[in-house]
């Protein structure tokens, strides 16, 4: 089963959206740019607080010891 993880390989900030790049096999920039739109016409603070929320509650991709 696969498991939603911040991205440590795909990040600008903390890897949320990378993470869901990912996770969902689409190129991250699609995530990004989307989540730009919604928070420009959101007034940016609801997007600023989710994309915060997302980092507390989503964990950071476990580092590989290869």
């Amino acid at each position: 089963m696969k498991k939603l993880y911040r991205s440590r390989k795909n990040r600008m900030l903390a890897g949320v959206l990378g993470g869901f790049g990912e996770y969902f096999g689409v190129d991250p920039t699609v995530f990004r740019v989307a989540w730009v739109v919604i928070s420009v016409f959101s007034g940016f603070f609801p997007g600023i607080i989710a994309y915060f929320l997302a980092v507390l509650i989503v964990s950071e991709e476990p580092q590989n010891n290869n």
